[in-house]
């Protein structure tokens, strides 16, 4: 079986989509549990001779509270926060969440004792996973969806699936294993890593749609671009002139203008592919990085007491995303409006194949206009709004968590417009009887033709969406 080995350093989003399988087993770098063990003992020694947070005192508006500092603190801290509510997390998405965690604690900066690192990864190994709440958080921290794992931890929460021996918690080590954005960045890693996927099979579908509309290259020849250069752009113009076996500087084609949907492409999908990639960044640093308040320093001899549990770059990087991916789904729409129209493909209205008023495709625009309206409302901003919580001393939240949920759901809806849009143009290039041999988007072509019924007369078109959806995550260019 695979093995990922955590470091604190070198996890990466797809490492992320591959644990989620089950089929891969999980290590902590020995080197990184002795830094954990490092950062616990400074810990054990850094509340005898100064005040820190979350250890000698209370948490949010508690912070001048001086406990006790016992691990009947750390109880309480877990029991008070495990208060999520809603849905259950999908076991996948959980995987994910304590991957990312376990990870963020091999960088040694938690005070947590190795004995909670190697917890974890044995629930991973042994598929033993706490049931987690998707509702109670808001950008700055986890702490419903980490608490309960916690108590899970502890033996005081049942386990959702598999089960372990209790383990304890010591004194301190209940902040150090909350403060974290795990859940929030592993839902925004899975989408990200779908999106990703999205985008780069989008190239395919609108190029099977440029040869039923028979479009004009042009627009994609390398001195346009050249002449504005952002790279998003040039690498969409670049992938279409691929998959389209064009030249660098094409012949004109059959129309001089183009509509949108097939013109415009690399200007708008050239934006959803930055943004994705930057989102990717974004998360890369997150999933690697150290998020615990106060953030104990072997290399200082110190705590530090800060805001790495604030996630807006992961807001606002998925805000972006999210609303890019909105502009490259209505141009898919509207090129399925255009595989309708026979002034474009020179076939019957509809794509209609039967007696006089048959409706061929007719509901594919209504069905990808559905979806498009919900992509629509899930790509509005969540980060132009706040919340002041803890008698006002946390003040400002970037809401990260809803940005990801949101996500998902742009996710979603862009699959079923893509999956409309393809459904079309397989079907207008099965009409038209189109001889793709030499060119390279031919494969993806003959793969989605096998698996699509092949029937022309007015049927229900609920399998054929469905399977153009469900192909759209293998159909990343060939």
């Amino acid at each position: 079986m695979a093995q990922i080995v955590l470091t604190g350093a070198s996890l990466s989003l797809d490492d992320v989509v591959r644990f989620t399988s089950g089929d891969v087993r999980v290590s902590v770098d020995p080197a990184s549990l002795d830094d954990a063990e490092a950062a616990w003992k400074l810990q054990r020694e850094a509340i005898s001779r100064r005040a820190v947070y979350g250890r000698t005192t209370g948490v949010g508006a508690n912070k001048s509270v001086v406990t006790e500092g016992t691990s009947d603190d750390s109880l309480r801290l877990m029991r008070s926060h495990a208060g999520g509510v809603g849905e259950l997390m999908p076991p996948g998405v959980v995987r994910a969440m304590l991957l990312i965690r376990l990870n963020q604690l091999a960088a040694g900066r938690s005070g947590v004792h190795p004995r909670l690192l190697q917890a974890v990864a044995d629930a991973l190994n042994s598929n033993s996973l706490p049931g987690i709440h998707r509702i109670g958080a808001i950008g700055t921290g986890d702490l419903t969806a980490l608490a309960e794992t916690a108590l899970t931890l502890a033996g005081e929460k049942p386990w959702a699936t598999g089960g372990m021996a209790p383990i304890k918690f010591g004194v301190g080590e209940a902040l150090g294993f909350l403060s974290s954005n795990a859940a929030t960045l592993a839902e925004a890693v899975l989408v990200t890593v779908e999106l990703r996927q999205l985008l780069r099979a989008s190239h395919t579908v609108a190029a099977l749609s440029y040869i039923a509309l028979g479009g004009s290259p042009e627009p994609y020849a390398s001195t346009v671009h050249e002449a504005k250069p952002h790279p998003g752009q040039v690498e969409v113009a670049a992938e279409m002139r691929r998959l389209l076996g064009m030249a660098e500087v094409p012949m004109p084609g059959r129309r001089l203008q183009d509509p949108y949907g097939l013109r415009a492409f690399p200007q708008v999908q050239g934006p959803a592919l930055d943004a994705v990639a930057y989102l990717e960044k974004v998360l890369t640093t997150e999933i690697n990085s150290s998020t615990e308040n106060p953030m104990i320093s072997v290399q200082d001899n110190d705590v530090y007491h800060n805001a790495h549990f604030h996630t807006a770059y992961v807001a606002t990087a998925l805000d972006t995303a999210r609303a890019t991916v909105h502009h490259v789904a209505e141009l898919s729409a509207a090129r399925l409006g255009d595989l309708v129209e026979p002034d474009l493909t020179d076939l019957p209205a509809f794509l209609a194949s039967g007696p006089p008023g048959s409706s061929g495709v007719m509901i594919l625009e209504y069905v990808a206009h559905d979806a498009l309206a919900q992509l629509r409302q899930a790509a509005l901003p969540v980060t132009l709004g706040s919340a002041i919580v803890s008698r006002g001393l946390e003040d400002h939240a970037s809401f990260s968590t809803q940005a990801a949920r949101q996500a998902a759901q742009v996710a979603a809806a862009y699959r079923i417009v893509l999956g409309c849009e393809l459904v079309a143009a397989v079907r207008a290039l099965r009409m038209r009887m189109a001889n793709l041999v030499d060119l390279p988007v031919r494969e993806a072509y003959e793969h989605i033709a096998e698996i699509l019924d092949p029937r022309l007369e007015d049927r229900s078109l609920t399998a054929d969406v469905e399977r153009a959806a469900a192909a759209l995550t293998h159909l990343t260019g060939t």
